[in-house]
């Protein structure tokens, strides 16, 4: 299967979204249940616009543009649903008050003994970001002597985690998308992100500095639940020729800038 574009959709209101989260949740549904259906009910968190905007206004997202391309295909209509916070997502999937979780997701081993996940939609490793006239922090005892701030539940919060830095240093309570507010502020000193995220940071303030990498490099997709083997299987079909054909660029391009590509095969390296 050929892809040459993806086809956006108009964006949904955000009132419907957050009422959606407090409806009743619906029985497990697999591909043919949501086709019948007539729509593909999408969690994500607000703060992640660059990969799924719940404004209007705004361009979609690079997740919202393949979800709404795979859509598209499927004759399905993508409806998003706000989940309260990042430790919701897969709890809320599970539930069965969505079909799919987007909007920058990243496959964590914690996440995948509960859920399944999509093949890659964006490669990703964490940085250490701080911000001028701070420091770049090059080593992890450098990091162990900042105030490092993280979201609770979300999987920056299991990276900070696993590097045994001390509880003291932490700062687990800031928001989606609040990290470079926090920096800029002087709450924190330094956070840890995904490349991505860095990088849309530094493009909207150009004091904003990436520092070491942390771990391995990993991968962003869509997640669903285990007992949607269709679904799963059609979005790995989908996805897989995407970023065979121009669109994957184009959209990386589009919503992460020039220097993107290059930024990805570092940290790829």
């Amino acid at each position: 299967m050929a892809l040459t574009h993806v086809t956006a959709a108009p964006a949904v209101l955000l009132a419907s979204s957050l009422s959606l989260w407090a409806a009743a949740a619906a029985p497990p549904a697999d591909l043919a249940e949501i086709q019948k259906a007539g729509t593909l009910r999408v969690l994500v968190v607000d703060g992640s616009p660059a990969f799924f905007a719940l404004g209007k206004g705004v361009d979609p997202g690079f997740d919202r543009e393949l979800l709404d391309g795979f859509a598209a295909l499927h004759k399905l209509r993508v409806m998003p649903v706000e989940a309260p916070t990042w430790n919701a997502l897969v709890p809320g999937l599970l539930e069965g008050r969505a079909d799919v979780i987007a909007g920058g997701v990243t496959v964590t081993p914690a996440r995948e003994k509960q859920i399944d996940f999509s093949g890659e939609v964006f490669p990703t490793r964490n940085v250490v970001v701080t911000r001028q006239p701070h420091r770049i922090v090059a080593s992890l005892d450098q990091l162990r002597a900042e105030r490092v701030g993280t979201i609770k539940g979300s999987s920056m919060a299991e990276v900070i985690a696993s590097l045994g830095l001390p509880a003291s240093n932490v700062d687990d309570g800031l928001v989606s998308g609040g990290a470079p507010a926090a920096l800029r502020k002087g709450r924190i000193t330094a956070t840890v992100s995904g490349i991505e995220d860095a990088f849309l940071y530094q493009r909207a303030d150009p004091a904003i500095q990436i520092g070491m990498f942390v771990g391995p490099a990993g991968s962003l997709a869509f997640g669903v639940r285990k007992d949607s083997p269709k679904l799963r299987a059609a979005l790995d079909e989908y996805v897989a020729n995407v970023r065979r054909t121009p669109t994957w660029s184009r959209l990386v391009l589009k919503y992460f800038g020039n220097q993107a590509p290059d930024l990805l095969k570092k940290a790829r390296q």
